[in-house]
């Protein structure tokens, strides 16, 4: 009795763990596939994004390249429900803010001082092995950008 007892905990517990890894489909290591891309010269490029989870947070760290060629760094901790949080290494933004829309789609709005300066989707493809991240805002100079910007997952 007490295998079989155990055996229905395992069982019951490796389910659990497959279906959260398979809701949160956003999580994981995904790097720019330029040559799909379609990005505005001038603005900010991240060429690595990573999205993990813990205790109901999530964070998203990003590396890439800004709108002035350096390396540059972005960082986001939160949750996916609509309210502001801070927002590091974007000069574009100081907020941020995501929704989930579906099971493989985020919104997402920037902001900069309060103000919107951009806003977004994000979709992860049905196979999971790409997502795609359109983007459409205003630069700290008011130059008008629509960035369109695929990443595979690693």
């Amino acid at each position: 009795m007490k295998i079989r007892m155990i055996g229905l905990t395992l069982a019951f517990c490796f389910l659990g763990t497959a279906a959260c890894l398979a809701a949160d489909s956003q999580m994981g290591t995904w790097k720019l596939n330029e040559s799909k891309s379609k990005i505005t010269p001038g603005t900010l490029k991240n060429t690595q994004v990573v999205y993990s989870s813990m205790l109901g947070q999530v964070k998203i760290k990003t590396d890439g390249i800004d709108g002035k060629g350096k390396p540059s760094q972005t960082g986001w901790s939160g949750k996916f429900d609509g309210k502001d949080y801070p927002v590091t290494g974007d000069p574009n933004a100081d907020a941020r803010s995501y929704t989930k829309v579906n099971e493989r789609t985020l919104s997402i709005t920037n902001k900069k001082n309060g103000k919107v300066t951009g806003t977004g989707r994000i979709v992860i493809s049905a196979d999971g092995k790409s997502r795609t991240v359109t983007l459409t805002g205003s630069t700290p100079k008011g130059k008008k950008f629509k960035n369109v910007v695929v990443y595979d997952k690693q």
